[in-house]
């Protein structure tokens, strides 16, 4: 069963999994879906429709589900959605989506947001990622899997950033971001590759020179960047982190995060 604290407000129409505990002075709205096994500690508030997947912990003052701070909105029922195992600590804030950005929030599975951590409406957020204090993501971003973004970096609305990067803490980021990429700054640029996190996600010696390589190629070959990205497209078998990185700058409609030398 349940545990919810007798000063908690549920709302009719909640819903409430198995085994999940509701601290003190919680608000869950009417249409909010919790699953199994969650705890919500104290003083949370979640509100739009919003689902909230097994196994999350939720940490004092979260606010989760607010309406888009975006003047477009006019008081629609729109979604966040939060997966499995996420860890969200205290004061995070996730807005819900907005209609004209689709009406959908969303976050992966097993994420953990440091305090004061905020993620933006229309937002899609991948798996395993990690927030550090007050990072935070205008509207409309994309986030990959495995991506770890630095206390008080943000995230300007529309940028992508590819799986396994790693942002710099103090980092502005107003530009795309290529897989596996390791950027710092007070307005961000490329340094490398986030080679920590390619070990971790068990990358061989052999793999991570051929990314190194290509890399270098890339972004520090002779010639412009666009030659060079135009020179590299048929290397994109050579591996499949190669490969990603290439799709990710096809797909690409905002400028490109480059190193600060790169032309």
């Amino acid at each position: 069963m349940s545990k919810i604290d007798p000063t908690a407000r549920i709302a009719d129409g909640a819903v409430i999994g198995a085994g999940t505990e509701i601290g003190p002075y919680c608000i869950i709205g009417p249409n909010v879906v919790i699953g199994a096994n969650c705890k919500l500690i104290g003083h949370v508030q979640v509100t739009a429709q919003t689902t909230i997947g097994d196994g999350c912990t939720i940490y004092p003052f979260a606010s989760l589900g607010t309406p888009p701070q975006s003047l477009s909105y006019r008081g629609e029922l729109t979604q966040l959605r939060i997966g499995a195992g996420c860890t969200i600590r205290e004061s995070v804030t996730m807005n819900a989506g907005t209609v004209g950005g689709g009406g959908v929030t969303s976050v992966g599975e097993r994420g953990y947001f440091m305090n004061c951590s905020h993620v933006g409406h229309d937002c899609h957020v991948g798996n395993d990622v990690i927030f550090a204090t007050s990072a935070t993501l205008g509207g409309h971003c994309e986030i990959g899997d495995f991506v770890f973004i630095g206390g008080l970096s943000a995230v300007h609305q529309f940028t992508r950033i590819g799986a396994q990067v790693m942002v710099g803490g103090v980092c502005g980021v107003r530009d795309d971001i290529i897989p596996f990429g390791l950027v710092n700054g007070q307005y961000a640029v490329l340094e490398g590759l986030n080679l920590i996190g390619m070990k971790r996600r068990k990358f061989t010696k052999q793999r991570l020179a051929t990314v190194r390589a290509f890399y270098q190629k890339l972004f520090h070959g002779p010639g412009t960047f666009a030659e060079r990205l135009e020179a590299a497209r048929p290397l994109a078998g050579k591996d499949p982190a190669i490969a990603e990185i290439l799709d990710f700058i096809g797909k690409g409609k905002r400028p490109l995060c480059l190193p600060a030398i790169a032309k």
